[in-house]
């Protein structure tokens, strides 16, 4: 199969020919449709992360199962399925309570094994991780949900548990923080975005954010005062200190910040304005990815039209495109979310023995 592939950290990224994967005991193989282009895929290409290699990237995806592992109760070939980016072991107390976000077992595409840039990709714990793709949605919609926007659903729902009537602060208004932004408005909390990208900020708006903020020095007082106050909730949707810091000083007393962006310890673990979180007694909330368990009430959400993910995706590329894409990332300013489909420009379609024939 053809994947894109690199040999060391920030090192070349090429489109190559690979062993095609096989299915796990208790996973399956699927064929890939649509996998989105992430700021953490740029994490792990600069070292950030430590991940094998050579390395094939890609965490967020949708396809078609294509083989069948061993012990695999729920799923066939030629279903429809998208993961999300964390694959619980299906064995632990953490995943029997439906948390396998934060399985101690956890295995990752992309990360801890090669991930969804290619033409197929081997995943595990099918029966705990797999969800099945509703019909009406699109696979390049259904991959934007495995980390970016099912992501900012858990961190807005579940963690910061976001009211109708209050603020939100989403800092950055990339894939993360628009999937805020959209959620935000289908709950009927109202929301400032904050981008030094105009386009970013444009779209944002589109989306539903009733104030856009340009970043800058005094942005957390801009939020004060629009809010008379500060938000009750704020995230840090890119992963940098100071986007942390500024969702922290936007909050009012009490109020909850929701670290959704990477943080790694680069040059020693960042700094937090913890004065502020004592004096003001905020609350600090983690947030990883989403069970599959908790996929239903979301999907329900899309299926209705109350969200509408397909909105963030703003181009669909090959694999050879996304060579050069995944090392810009760090820079990019673009707006949306970007999707690779690593079967375009193959025509015809290379044929694969007992290949699904379903089509996006």
């Amino acid at each position: 199969m053809r994947a894109l592939v690199y040999d060391s950290y920030r090192g070349p990224v090429s489109v190559r020919d690979v062993p095609e994967p096989v299915a796990p005991a208790g996973g399956v193989v699927v064929e890939v449709r649509a996998t989105g282009l992430c700021r953490s895929d740029w994490h792990a290409w600069v070292g950030h992360e430590d991940v094998a290699l050579p390395h094939i990237g890609g965490h967020e995806l949708a396809g078609v199962v294509a083989t069948v592992g061993t012990g695999i109760e729920r799923w066939r070939v030629g279903d429809r399925v998208t993961i999300p980016f964390v694959e619980g072991c299906g064995r632990c107390d953490w995943c029997a309570s439906g948390n396998s976000q934060v399985c101690p077992e956890q295995q990752q595409p992309g990360f801890t094994h090669a991930g969804s840039f290619a033409e197929l990709v081997a995943l595990h714990g099918a029966d705990t991780n797999l969800v099945r793709i509703p019909d009406s949605v699109s696979f390049e919609a259904a991959a934007s949900l495995g980390c970016r926007f099912a992501t900012a659903y858990r961190g807005l729902v579940s963690r910061a548990r976001l009211q109708p009537g209050e603020w939100l602060t989403v800092v950055g208004a990339g894939g993360v923080g628009l999937s805020a932004v959209m959620i935000a408005a289908a709950i009927g909390a109202r929301t400032i975005a904050v981008d030094p990208n105009p386009a970013a900020l444009t779209l944002a708006r589109e989306l539903g954010a009733e104030h856009v903020l340009e970043t800058s020095d005094g942005v957390a007082d801009l939020v004060h005062e629009l809010t008379g106050g500060g938000a009750h909730v704020a995230t840090d949707a890119v992963g940098t200190p100071e986007a942390a810091a500024t969702g922290i000083h936007s909050l009012r007393r009490r109020g909850r910040h929701v670290q959704i962006g990477l943080l790694p310890p680069v040059g020693g673990h960042p700094r937090i304005p913890m004065d502020r979180v004592i004096g003001w007694e905020l609350d600090l909330l983690g947030s990883h990815g989403m069970a599959a368990a908790d996929y239903p009430d979301m999907l329900a959400l899309v299926e209705s039209g109350a969200l509408t993910p397909q909105q963030l995706v703003r181009r669909v590329v090959s694999l050879e495109e996304a060579s050069t894409l995944l090392p810009a990332l760090e820079h990019a300013r673009g707006a949306g979310i970007t999707v690779i489909d690593p079967w375009l420009r193959r025509t015809p379609r290379r044929p694969r023995p007992n290949s699904p024939s379903e089509s996006s």
